[in-house]
């Protein structure tokens, strides 16, 4: 099969032909419809984030199922399928306590060393990013990977929903749990941050403030939902949410992965108020906050996945989406081939685009 592989880091990526295997007992074969390029992709890409190579990137997919191994009941070929990279264990305290996308034993999902690669070129060993891989036309992976969903959904959109939308979503709905008629900032209006904010909508937030530094995506959070603007360009945006919204919003959030932005989230709150940091802040990094804040029960938290539990979170989003409530057209920039998959990339540096989409035949 055709894949994009990343041979080293920093790099880009190179269209290869590789290897996949055949499903073991609980592995599923989908054929890839749909990957979103995700900032997360490029941060490994620029060597940001460690990561073995050889490596095929992507992981915010949709597909068909192709075959099954002899244990899974839970899907068929045939059935269209989201992806996700909270591969779970069901077994550890984390999973048997509903929070799936924290699991301390993904890595009993993977393949023994006894056994050979799901993924492999010329017989070697090619590593499988974030136990995905969907930049390439198929992916063999666990069935505690993926989700059903109902066929009517459009597959290009329901690729989104695998990271981006979740995410997002997941940082409003399961990770703050914003209320109705409060106020929220979000930092950074790229793919995460709309999906932050229209999450913020359709909670029923009373004020929502989008924070970038780029006139046009402010212009686009406005279709999303939210209320204010600020250009971070124009000034402290700390002091512009508190010019705005007096004593500063109850929930922030960060949607860039910025040490800087962290920070900013954390002193636009209020007394009481919740900064969730959604970014993936480079490693190494520290963030810095003023100790005496905390004597006002503010407080600051980290988000992994939305805190999801995809395998419900999933099907309501597209259900949301079917029924008008969730934007996810607009959240679709381009739509390009595996070929232009590193125009894709550099087109996503410029911070213009919300999403590009690799769509397969």
């Amino acid at each position: 099969m055709r894949a994009a592989v990343l041979n080293s880091i920093p790099g880009h990526l190179d269209i290869e032909d590789i290897d996949v295997a055949s499903p073991g007992p609980r592995e599923v074969l989908v054929r890839v419809a749909a990957a979103g390029l995700c900032h997360s992709d490029l941060h490994f890409m620029e060597g940001k984030y460690p990561y073995m190579t050889p490596a095929v990137l992507g992981h915010e997919s949709a597909g068909v199922v192709e075959a099954v191994g002899s244990q899974v009941t839970y899907v068929k070929p045939g059935d269209h399928v989201i992806t996700c990279l909270s591969v779970y264990c069901g077994n550890c305290e984390n999973c048997l306590t509903g929070r799936l996308s924290i699991c301390s034993n993904s890595a009993s999902t993977d393949r023994g060393r006894d056994e050979a690669p799901r993924l492999s070129r010329n017989g070697d060993p090619v590593f499988q990013y974030l136990k995905l891989s969907s930049f390439a036309e198929q992916m063999l992976i666990h069935e505690h990977g993926l989700v059903k969903i109902r066929d009517d959904m459009p597959l290009d959109r329901a690729a989104l929903i695998g990271c981006g939308v979740t995410t997002g979503l997941g940082a409003v709905f399961n990770g703050a749990k914003v209320e109705p008629g409060s106020t929220v900032a979000v930092i950074g209006c790229g793919g995460i941050g709309l999906n932050a904010i229209q999450g913020a909508r359709i909670a029923g937030a009373g004020r929502i403030i989008a924070i970038d530094m780029l006139d046009g995506k402010l212009e686009l959070a406005k279709e999303f939902g939210a209320t204010d603007v600020v250009n971070a360009g124009n000034g402290d945006p700390v002091q512009q949410v508190q010019e705005l919204v007096k004593g500063g919003v109850h929930y922030s959030f960060e949607a860039i992965g910025l040490k800087v932005a962290a920070e900013q989230a954390f002193n636009m709150l209020r007394a009481g108020g919740t900064a969730t940091v959604i970014g993936m802040i480079p490693v190494g990094q520290s963030v810095e906050l003023p100790g005496v804040s905390f004597l006002s029960e503010k407080k600051i938290q980290g988000s992994a996945m939305g805190s999801n539990r995809f395998r419900v979170d999933m099907p309501r989003y597209i259900d949301m989406y079917l029924d008008g409530r969730l934007k996810l057209d607009e959240l679709v920039s381009a739509r390009i081939t595996l070929d232009e998959v590193n125009d894709g990339f550099e087109a996503m540096k410029t911070g213009e685009l919300a999403r590009s989409v690799i769509v397969f035949d």
